[in-house]
């Protein structure tokens, strides 16, 4: 099992068989009275524009164990977590955020109270700065009491500015993520091949005609919301030769003559969530709580071919040279000596107007 709950502002479902199981009976209370001794909490917001702390998430539950729990935005960009566990107390306040706000961040609390350890991460959804803290014997949660968290109820409060909460019995990693679904066509020197069918040392061809091993394949299953909602780009924009399911922030590199006249640059990047508002890229229904991305990882940052597009491969700066970072990351347990070094970013990242007008002049 994996994921055991998902909580946004219209969906809501929570199994501790998993959201995976077929199963349609509710959740007996004796499953509901037993410890998750480890598991992820995983918050994702929009920061409000205010001046003043205010409350995202609310929740208090008296029992026999009794938990509170409050997070709260704070002015600057960061966010203050009080958790509070039969007397034991957790108060934290993260803002790793020197660049500048971060309009969307993603919170990751984990636990193992079996290993006696505990981690608290805080990253920018566009990839940028994390900041991630150990944490010493945390507390396991009962189910009930994640239950109640999860669901609407009278023991809550979440903020509309919350995309979603989700509940993992596993510890979840952060930082570079997977952006593209499992089934994407990637052109090696024999055809295009699935995603899903490639393997470390097997050979793909870039966008500039070259041919690339593949250093490793990341594989990973989310919640298909916020940050994770699959967007649909549509063929036959930008050479696409059919719709591919990507996540928002899978970016396209775009060259050519329109490139060069309105950028000054050879190439540019362009975040799939800044082409919703063309016609090139829509959001299908979402018939399934989750979702699985892939992505493939290269040297120098190459970019594949997907489907006929240039689509960036995963990238993860220097995250060799911090063993914090890499040992929470998907490329955990990995060695450093063999994970490429990505220095900066090939191409300028474009914002959100700019991607449109180049999306519609593309249309055009």
């Amino acid at each position: 099992m994996a994921w055991l709950a998902v909580s946004t502002l219209h969906y809501n479902r929570f199994d501790s068989r998993g959201l995976e199981s077929n199963s349609t009976s509710a959740n007996s209370e004796a499953d509901l009275d037993e410890l998750l001794v480890r598991g992820s909490l995983v918050i994702e917001m929009r920061l409000p524009s205010s001046q003043r702390p205010e409350p995202l998430v609310l929740f208090a539950q008296d029992s026999d164990w009794p938990v509170k729990l409050a997070l709260r935005a704070v002015p600057g960009g960061g966010l203050n977590l009080v958790l509070e566990q039969s007397g034991a107390v957790l108060h934290k306040t993260l803002n790793p955020f020197e660049a500048g706000r971060a309009d969307l961040l993603r919170l990751t609390y984990s636990w193992d109270a079996p290993r006696r350890w505990g981690r608290l991460a805080l990253e920018r959804v566009d990839g940028g700065q994390a900041q991630i803290v150990d944490l010493q014997s945390p507390r396991p949660w009962r189910l009930a009491d994640l239950q109640a968290l999860l669901q609407p109820g009278p023991f809550r409060f979440v903020s509309p500015d919350v995309q979603y909460i989700a509940l993992s019995d596993q510890v979840e990693p952060v930082g570079p993520m997977p952006s593209l679904a499992e089934q994407t066509p990637i052109a090696t020197p024999q055809g295009y091949c699935a995603l899903a069918s490639l393997q470390r040392g097997d050979l793909v061809l870039t966008g500039e005609g070259i041919t690339v091993p593949v250093l490793h394949v990341v594989k990973r299953q989310v919640p298909a919301f916020g940050s994770f909602q699959p967007i649909r780009l549509r063929a036959p924009y930008f050479d696409l030769l059919q719709d591919i399911d990507v996540a928002p922030s899978q970016r396209l590199v775009l060259s050519g003559s329109e490139v060069e006249y309105l950028f000054g640059q050879q190439s540019v990047l362009v975040p799939a969530q800044h082409l919703l508002a063309t016609h090139t890229a829509y959001q299908p229904k979402i018939d399934q709580p989750l979702t699985t991305y892939m992505q493939l990882l290269l040297p120098d940052h190459a970019a594949p071919l997907a489907a006929g597009a240039v689509v960036e491969s995963l990238f993860i700066g220097r995250l060799r040279r911090d063993r914090g970072r890499l040992a929470a990351s998907l490329l955990a347990g990995l060695d450093r000596s063999g994970l490429p070094e990505h220095g900066r970013l090939k191409h300028p990242v474009l914002r959100s107007f700019d991607a449109t007008v180049l999306a519609e002049r593309r249309i055009a």
